[in-house]
């Protein structure tokens, strides 16, 4: 492993890697370079902290279609904390099932057994964003009251929203029915919806995301797609710089992209010609044939009336619930 000096300069770092496999011999010194230039996991993870490991936990129902982030690569982030004092556990809401039964169907339940992590669902809705335009979205407080947040996203392609990184998997920590809610609420305007996400990423603000681009899922996904060999990890502590990279990187138009147009409207897109790579460059790693949906679907559910109004009914209690706004991290 190459020597580094840390980071401290207020510029955006994007730390891209190439590693071939998920095997612990390669995957965990692959790791470790790919966060050399911050100094380490320690940069970010001292003795006692709970960290929060945020993987995609999408779905069981396809665990052989890399939907869902590798167990492998959860383990050895979670080792790596555990090394820094840390205490991990693993929590999502995911769209389909239970936390802990996707968790289990894609290999992660004998990694939590094995690490004693605890797998929490995200059921309490204790905050909300703040954002002038999203009063109220409810946000997990499991994950905001967590000292420190690791993002674990997968690389997709994604019917809805053209591709998902790390913005898009952070909607993991809006609870249960919310979900539902903002797919009826936001839907209709992608670039609404779009905000949405950037806006509960930004109150998430995870203080490192890891990007599982070994295995992609291409076509039609977040699941209805192939698996894609991409061979790449991707880190960084400034979200929207990373998902940056990766789009440049996957040759993806970013007005294709909500998550981007909602960041650049915003003032928290980064340009690539701003963001400093200590290892890799996306031209480097440049995928030319990465290959998106065949058709976008529009991001509102067809929901029958009936669980619509459930939907609805469940969101006016909701609101009359006592909030506090949440500060950004």
């Amino acid at each position: 492993m190459g020597e580094f000096m840390p980071i401290t300069m207020e510029d955006p770092h994007v730390s891209l890697h190439r590693c071939p496999t998920y095997e612990a011999e390669i995957l965990r010194p692959a790791l470790e370079t790919l966060l050399a230039p911050w100094g380490g996991m320690g940069h970010w993870v001292k003795l006692g902290d709970r960290v929060l490991l945020k993987p995609n936990l999408l779905t069981g129902s396809r665990p052989t279609k890399e939907c869902t982030t590798r167990p492998e690569l959860v383990e050895q982030v979670a080792r790596l904390v555990l090394d820094c004092g840390g205490r991990p556990f693993l929590g999502d809401s995911p769209a389909f099932g239970t936390a802990a039964g996707v968790a289990r169907a894609n290999g992660l339940g004998e990694v939590a057994e094995r690490l004693g992590m605890p797998i929490l669902e995200f059921r309490s809705r204790r905050y909300a964003t703040g954002a002038e335009n999203f009063r109220h979205l409810r946000l997990s407080r499991e994950a905001l009251e967590a000292d420190v947040v690791i993002n674990l996203p997968k690389v997709k392609s994604h019917v809805q929203l053209t591709v998902t990184l790390g913005v898009k998997n952070l909607f993991g920590c809006v609870p249960g029915k919310m979900k539902a809610w903002w797919h009826l609420e936001a839907g209709k305007d992608a670039d609404r919806f779009g905000e949405m996400l950037v806006e509960t990423a930004r109150a998430i603000a995870p203080e490192l995301t890891i990007v599982d681009g070994i295995w992609g899922h291409e076509g039609n996904g977040p699941s209805g797609g192939e698996p894609r060999f991409l061979g790449i990890l991707g880190a960084s502590d400034h979200l929207f710089a990373l998902d940056r990279a990766w789009v440049t990187l996957l040759g993806i138009d970013d007005q294709a992209v909500p998550t981007l147009r909602a960041a650049q409207r915003l003032g928290l897109d980064v340009p690539v010609s701003e963001i400093t790579f200590p290892l890799c460059t996306p031209a480097e790693l440049q995928v030319a044939d990465w290959r998106l949906p065949d058709q976008m679907m529009p991001i509102d559910f067809a929901l029958p009336r009936v669980v619509r109004s459930t939907v609805k009914h469940l969101y006016i209690r909701l609101i009359r619930e006592p909030l506090q706004v949440y500060s950004h991290r």
